[in-house]
């Protein structure tokens, strides 16, 4: 399989309905193909129509959960009910039975209703009643927060936030690229009728599988792999946050790395590959001292401090 040539398959099928988010597309596509979960940013910028995108892309099934205050952990994992004809109780499962989820605002539900996806997120499983029951695969989580409407919403647990293989930045995208979008749908398009936008799959989850297997062939030299622990041990050490990279964080911007690498059609991982992909791999993963803050410093220009700090191996 031509990792390189699917990709190119898939930007080209996506580009029929998405405008003006390459990079940030980009970054979901690697994260699928690393078997990782995506948070993503502010409304309104086409988190939802990229999910479902994805989804048909791939063949896979999609499911949308809009997580409000009042929801419950059995609302998504789903619960054992009697079933009187049967005297017997059967399972009802929720939506988390899917396999692309995509959990809106997630941060406007309480913490029990957010460690809910912990497990299904770590071990592809959920435990209903005792029992386990295993998650199809692929199975991926494309999680959006509130950042503007504050009240009603509670802060992610960073036990959580780390089972975020990224955290991408979806941005308004500029005038030329927002000027189609409206071009678009002045001509007809609609969103929620993608049937019509004549997408063509590309792979199905087997496919997915096997082009997994090639991605982990990649080559990665201990250059590298010294890179990402110098890296890690840098964020852990800097004076502007109270909290660095951890091990997970590490691993996954190496399969982020090996992903991207395969994709662009190399069998080996580059520094650049590091570069490009440590914003979004540890942007969610810091904490920033007070006085960083301060300073007017964020996440990304931390980041950017550190790949400026950290020799770049030859």
């Amino acid at each position: 399989m031509n990792l390189s040539t699917l990709y190119q398959n898939i930007k080209a099928q996506a580009a029929k309905v998405i405008v003006g988010q390459d990079e940030a597309f980009e970054q979901i596509v690697i994260a699928l193909f690393s078997a990782g979960h995506v948070l993503e940013g502010v409304p309104g910028t086409a988190k939802t129509l990229m999910a479902r995108t994805l989804a048909r892309l791939i063949r896979a099934d999609f499911k949308r959960v809009q997580f409000t205050p009042d929801l419950m952990p059995s609302d998504i994992i789903g619960a054992s009910v009697f079933n009187m004809q049967t005297s017997a109780f059967t399972l009802r499962r929720g939506p988390i039975f899917t396999q692309i989820l995509l959990a809106d605002e997630i941060n406007r539900a309480p913490a029990k209703t957010q460690s809910a996806l912990l497990e299904a997120m770590e071990e592809r499983q959920v435990t209903i009643e005792g029992e386990l029951n295993p998650l199809p695969d692929p199975f991926m989580v494309l999680a959006t927060q509130n950042p503007v409407e504050y009240e009603g919403t509670y802060p992610l647990p960073e036990a959580q936030l780390d089972r975020f293989l990224m955290k991408v930045r979806v941005t308004y995208p500029p005038s030329n690229a927002e000027k189609e979008i409206l071009r678009r749908y002045h001509a007809g398009f609609d969103a929620r009728r993608l049937d019509e936008a004549g997408l063509t799959p590309v792979l199905s989850p087997a496919d997915l599988a096997d082009a997994r297997r090639e991605i982990q062939a990649v080559t990665v030299e201990d250059g590298i792999l010294d890179y990402i622990t110098r890296l890690m041990d840098a964020s852990r050490k800097s004076p502007d946050l109270i909290l660095g990279g951890s091990p997970r964080a590490g691993i996954a911007l190496l399969l982020a790395a090996k992903t991207c690498a395969a994709l662009q059609g190399r069998d080996y991982v580059r520094p650049d590959d590091i570069k490009q992909l440590a914003p979004p791999v540890l942007r969610h993963r810091i904490i920033l001292r007070p006085e960083a803050e301060v300073e007017g410093l964020d996440a990304d220009k931390v980041i950017a401090r550190l790949l400026a700090r950290v020799e770049v191996p030859r």
